[in-house]
């Protein structure tokens, strides 16, 4: 085995082409593990569990490298790959001979190229001056970091209030503004239906929903997961809402959010009852519809025929027989979906997100009986890349929990779109197959909720029918997957 760690000093890299990086990286053969990232004290703390020795001279503002390879021929491979990879992003990114040098922040950006949207994914710790400058040069701005303190993100709102602009996040994972998707996005078709999401991957099963339904997307404005919250009390939800009630090309709109506070949630009720366009809602919560339930709701409302969502069968279907659903999950929204439907039928459900504060999972993230786990959660994104982009945390977990007795049924989602893994169901097919299979031939039911178009990249059949030959039951509707897990584990639905 051979190890490589090198500093560059003041060569900064936005996080997002990072995780892209070191994923890419990570996945040349021979390469036990890689780290391709800014050099913050998060980052550098992560070296040890590679094996490494920190840089005491490390900066936030160097490019750390640092690869633990089998040999040396997969280490030289490792690192042709993270100077190709730079390499691409620099050539994206540089001007033609002669121009002006690159803009150094944010204003100088918005002034060069009279832009009217800024889009942010510095680390957490850095966003806040990036985003307020984008608001004191009179542009509204996306804030795809995560890890932004929230009384930071109270402050940057009250000042888009001030200034008649929307801050979209933190955490804010898809947007979509006139046809143009950020961060984790889908490949919707235009149309008349307006979203205002405080949850990412839930917009993302709503949109790819109606989108297959054959309605269209206008736009689709993330606020953060924390906006509906008694801290935050809406502020970028209600201003996205007048911003959408003055579109001409937004004829239904609809909110997405992960549970909301109970008073939050009225005031946005209120204020969408005056806005002259119809609102309908998407709150997860106990007792409230689930998103494909909302999703068909926004369909006919905007005069559309339902379809009922397709399912993809394993050739031999798995038996229901009594145990434990063990849940992981890359969206924190559809972990909450999940939860929220098996616990009516089954009881507690153990959770790092839970949907109660006594059912909470151990530091380690065990627990006994049902649990569920969000594996996109920022305090598990901390120098890491999202679970949408690197699924290895998730297929270890599937293998640990496919050998256990107790569970019956292990859940999973799997969201496709830009932004995301190119070729998910290569990654979790094979653990998939495995788990099934089990130790006498006898292990766990598997079922994918599977978010997606048609017309994503990975190709939606293609992903599906992977998973399914592997042993999976896919369904499009992460509800009605939830459902299946629930019949399987012994429950009614």
């Amino acid at each position: 085995m051979t190890r490589h760690l090198e500093l560059r000093a003041g060569v900064y890299q936005d996080s997002v082409s990072l995780m892209q990086v070191s994923q890419a990286v990570g996945n040349v053969p021979g390469v036990r593990a890689a780290l391709v990232a800014m050099a913050t004290e998060l980052n550098v703390g992560l070296l040890s569990g590679m094996g490494f020795d920190a840089p005491a001279e490390a900066r936030p503002t160097d490019l750390l490298v640092a690869v633990h390879a089998d040999d040396d021929g997969s280490l030289g491979q490792a690192l042709a790959a993270v100077e190709a990879a730079l390499a691409q992003r620099v050539a994206a990114s540089q001007t033609g001979f002669g121009d002006a040098p690159s803009p150094r922040t944010v204003g100088a950006a918005v002034l060069r190229h009279d832009a009217t949207l800024a889009f942010v994914s510095t680390p957490g710790q850095y966003a806040f001056a990036d985003a307020m400058d984008a608001l004191n040069h009179g542009v509204s701005v996306i804030v795809f970091s995560d890890n932004v303190p929230l009384h930071q993100e109270i402050r940057l709102k009250q000042a888009a209030r001030e200034r008649d602009l929307l801050v979209m996040g933190p955490d804010c994972g898809t947007a979509v503004v006139g046809g143009v998707g950020f961060g984790f996005a889908n490949v919707v078709r235009p149309g008349p239906v307006g979203l205002v999401a405080a949850s990412g991957t839930g917009a993302q099963q709503v949109m790819s929903l109606v989108s297959t339904a054959g309605v269209g997307i206008s736009h689709c404005l993330g606020v953060g997961g924390r906006d509906l919250s008694g801290a935050v009390g809406a502020l970028s939800t209600l201003a996205a809402l007048d911003m959408l009630a003055a579109d001409d090309a937004t004829e239904v709109i609809t909110v997405v959010s992960k549970p909301p506070a109970p008073e939050v949630a009225e005031t946005v009720r209120t204020h969408a009852a005056g806005l002259g366009k119809p609102v309908l809602f998407a709150l997860l919560g106990e007792g409230q519809p689930d998103l494909t339930a909302a999703a068909r709701g926004v369909v006919e409302a905007a005069g559309g025929t339902w379809p009922q969502p397709r399912t993809w069968r394993p050739s031999t279907p798995p038996t229901p027989r009594p145990g434990y659903i063990r849940g992981s999950f890359a969206g924190g929204s559809l972990c909450d979906e999940a939860m929220i439907i098996a616990s009516a039928a089954l009881g507690p459900i153990h959770s790092n997100i839970p949907l109660r504060p006594d059912w909470v999972v151990d530091d380690d993230l065990r627990g006994t009986g049902h649990v569920m786990i969000d594996f996109g959660d920022d305090t598990l994104t901390q120098g890491r890349p999202h679970p949408m982009i690197d699924g290895s945390l998730r297929v270890e977990r599937l293998l640990a929990d496919a050998a256990d007795p107790e569970c019956a049924v292990v859940l999973l989602d799997v969201v496709l779109g830009h932004g995301a893994h190119p070729d998910p169901a290569a990654e979790l097919a094979p653990a998939i197959a495995r788990a099934r299979a089990g130790g006498n031939g006898s292990g766990p039911a598997v079922v994918v909720g599977l978010v997606g178009t048609d017309d994503d990249p990975q190709g939606l059949d293609r992903q599906a029918t992977a998973l399914a030959e592997a042993g999976a039951s896919v369904h499009l509707s992460n509800a009605a997957a939830a459902r299946e897990a629930v019949r399987l584990a012994g429950g009614t639905p």
